[in-house]
């Protein structure tokens, strides 16, 4: 039994990002396609996102261009190619608030979004600092900030303070404080709805990028894993590394059920297609009853 459908859903990229970003110590060994994507949850009768993309317009787009972003897509489009649309969604984890993924909230009119409170807090605090400390501020779009505080005015944002259990039935959130942000976190999916699942799926955010920062750079498949954190952390490679332990070991240490969103390589492990706008959708799991998006 299978109570949620998982498809991890492209909806930019940048054609060259430096290795260094994605893997920690790698420095000068060239650059890495960084898929920028987001999560749709879908079963319950949930529509459930991880993360919500950024809007090309305004600060979102000087970031955006910034990073050397390119073929930016909207939700409604992106979305439509799994019989999605933005209305649909009702439920949305920000994994931190980066522009990349705290950057359209705008575009969810029924959603209720969950973040850590440490971590808007934490840029509230970063946004006062003098511009000289401004390094922090490098992937966040301060407007985001401001209408997550929005988002609570309207009673639609739920600051959570460490792990959270079924915030929908057998969907929990985990804590990674002071590492890739200061109050990063994860979200898992236990997908037989049991407390003792056997069918576990974690969404790492940006805790882990690409599969190497599980297994290391190089390693062979039949190698143990040594992890390898990824480059950009304003708290600190040793959390980063601890946050990836307690991932692995709520999946019994099987690294394929640790979903990176930024990896390209998805691609080969996971059912997958490419859109008309050249973007892709994989398919990591579906729910009982549900149709692939992805085959025919």
């Amino acid at each position: 039994m299978s109570d949620y459908s998982i498809w991890v859903c492209e909806y930019s990229f940048v054609k060259n990002y430096h290795k260094s970003g994605v893997l920690y110590g790698a420095h000068n060994q060239g650059f890495v396609k960084l898929p920028y994507c987001y999560v749709v949850i879908k079963g319950r009768d949930h529509v459930a996102m991880v993360d919500v993309g950024y809007n090309d317009k305004d600060y979102g787009k000087v970031l955006g261009d910034r990073f050397g972003v390119e073929n930016w897509r909207n939700p409604t489009t992106v979305l439509a190619e799994i019989g999605v649309k933005p209305e649909d969604v009702d439920t949305c984890f920000i994994t931190h608030a980066h522009f990349d993924h705290f950057g359209n909230v705008e575009d969810f009119p029924n959603a209720k979004f969950y973040i850590q409170e440490r971590e808007i807090a934490k840029w509230v605090w970063a946004m006062s600092l003098p511009d000289r400390m401004r390094w922090m501020m490098v992937a966040v779009d301060p407007g985001d900030i401001v209408r997550g505080a929005d988002l609570a005015r309207q009673k639609r944002l739920v600051t959570v303070n460490g792990a959270l259990a079924d915030v929908l039935p057998g969907i929990d959130l985990h804590a990674a404080d002071d590492s890739h942000t200061w109050g990063s976190m994860w979200v898992t999916v236990r997908n037989d709805g049991q407390a003792q699942s056997q069918d576990t799926w974690v969404l790492a955010g940006d805790l882990v990028y690409v599969f190497d920062n599980i297994h290391g750079p190089g390693a062979a498949v039949d190698e143990k894993e040594v992890y390898t954190p990824v480059g950009l952390a304003v708290g600190s490679q040793t959390n980063l590394v601890l946050a990836t332990e307690a991932m692995m070991k709520q999946v019994g240490y099987d690294s394929h059920r640790v979903i990176p969103v930024h990896e390209e390589r998805l691609r080969d492990t996971f059912p997958s297609r490419i859109t008309r706008e050249g973007l892709r959708i994989t398919e990591i799991c579906l729910a009982d009853g549900e149709t692939s998006k992805v085959s025919g």
